[in-house]
């Protein structure tokens, strides 16, 4: 059973709706003749898959607060460290609150849900007819919103206030987030178009990297960052950290990827599963590779920095198809993604967008690469359609971050004051320093 060929829907809400009765997940008979487990197993197992890829994708708030306050300097550390828990929290808040509804209630090829709460299962409920728990559904769910948020975090730090930032974060995860996911996911325009996005390249990293664009671009890049037609390197704090912060992503794909093939019940998913598994792992292998070699042909030295975002990139360019490719393709796949950070970064600099963590080549650049890329490996696919998608996904992302920025700039401002981007953050808008020892001067 393959129940994510191109669409993932809010399964568990639309079959509550009526909106699905048949097929992969719920004709649990017919599969169970197939496959001599019940449909108590197979829901067990549904569910368990939803679980475990959904604390191994929340695990990665940990691994983008550790890349993060790696990659920030030692004044800027405590404030990145709450930005990204306070963010998760007001993710999984707004998306029970809003989000879910408005991304998979009654999208029924529009362009948006509906508003409301979303409800869970009762005590001891043991409705069959889902095929899975719908608390643990509405938590997988959950933790890709948190995910797109992370992503705008490190573009915009250290010199961003907490609050802008936070209210952004609340019509982020709320709103834009879930509106872009229902046209897809939601079973909205575009997934009756016939665009394909498994796991997220575009829905979640793309969205993410649209929305740190505009964020970046009003805000402006750090001070003496770009001066006199230089630009001046500022060295994050830790590179051990930041290199833990990358494995832990990285561990975290697993469920992010995996978890998104949403069953578990049958011998064939399992397998898929495993082959989701090992092409995530190959893709960011072909993406650090490449980045190793293409650094040290380039500029004869290879930064650790960037061989960092290469093994990211080549993460985020699989994601929008992780199962179907062979082996040798999801090596192309993560090698090109590699190969865009390497060309990137400079291009950013170029044009004096300050992207301190290096999210946009990351999750916006490698994020429409690998939605593009997509029908290279899966024929029920066209790269027109697909090209559709991205373009949609990027035109509405960025007017509606453009929108919500410029009026958090026009009413209470969003970048602090040159006088306290000087002194850190840490102690400017917070007041609790990382390393009180060593971040003075």
């Amino acid at each position: 059973m393959n129940m994510t060929k191109g669409i993932r829907y809010g399964l568990a809400g639309l079959a509550a709706a009526g909106a699905l009765t048949a097929g992969p997940a719920f004709g649990q008979e017919a599969e169970a003749a197939s496959t001599g487990a019940s449909p108590e197993v197979q829901y067990i197992f549904n569910t368990l898959l939803f679980l475990i890829g959904g604390f191994l994708v929340m695990w990665m708030a940990a691994g983008f607060a550790m890349l993060e306050a790696g990659l920030v300097r030692s004044k800027n550390v405590s404030m990145q460290s709450l930005k990204n828990i306070a963010l998760y929290s007001i993710a999984g808040i707004m998306y029970w609150l809003v989000g879910y509804n408005l991304m998979y209630s009654g999208v029924d090829g529009g362009f948006i849900g509906s508003l409301g709460t979303y409800a869970f299962d009762p005590v001891g409920g043991d409705a069959l007819d889902t095929g899975y728990s719908t608390a643990s559904d509405w938590f997988f769910q959950m933790v890709f919103v948190a995910t797109a948020a992370s992503i705008v975090s490190g573009t915009v730090a250290e010199r961003m206030k907490l609050w802008p930032f936070l209210i952004f974060v609340v019509v982020l995860t709320g709103f834009i987030y879930p509106i872009a996911g229902s046209w897809q996911w939601g079973g909205g325009w575009l997934s009756e178009m016939g665009f394909s996005d498994f796991a997220g390249s575009t829905l979640v990293h793309s969205v993410g990297g649209w929305a740190a664009l505009a964020g970046a671009i009003l805000l402006g890049a750090r001070a003496g960052k770009y001066e006199d037609g230089k630009i001046n390197p500022m060295p994050g704090s830790s590179i051990p950290l930041a290199t833990l912060g990358t494995f832990i992503l990285w561990l975290g794909w697993f469920g992010f990827n995996g978890a998104s093939q949403l069953a578990m019940g049958t011998i064939s998913d399992v397998t898929d599963i495993s082959r989701i598994f090992a092409n995530t792992n190959i893709a960011a292998a072909a993406g650090v590779v490449t980045t190793v070699i293409l650094l040290q042909i380039l500029y004869k030295k290879v930064d650790v920095t960037m061989v960092l975002n290469g093994a990211l990139a080549g993460l985020v360019s699989i994601t929008a198809e992780p199962l179907a490719p062979a082996v040798w393709q999801a090596i192309l796949i993560g090698a090109v993604g590699g190969a865009i950070v390497v060309f990137t970064v400079p291009l950013l600099d170029k044009l004096k967008i300050d992207d301190v963590v290096g999210a946009i080549p990351v999750h916006l650049f490698a994020g429409i690469w690998g939605t593009l890329i997509v029908p290279f490996s899966n024929a029920d696919t066209s790269y027109g359609v697909q090209l559709v998608g991205v373009i949609a996904y990027g035109v509405f992302t960025l007017v509606c971050a453009f929108i919500v920025w410029f009026i958090l700039k026009a009413i209470m401002g969003i970048r602090c004051t040159p006088e306290e981007e000087s002194m850190g953050l840490d102690k400017a808008e917070i007041g609790v320093e990382a390393y009180p020892e060593f971040s003075r001067g």
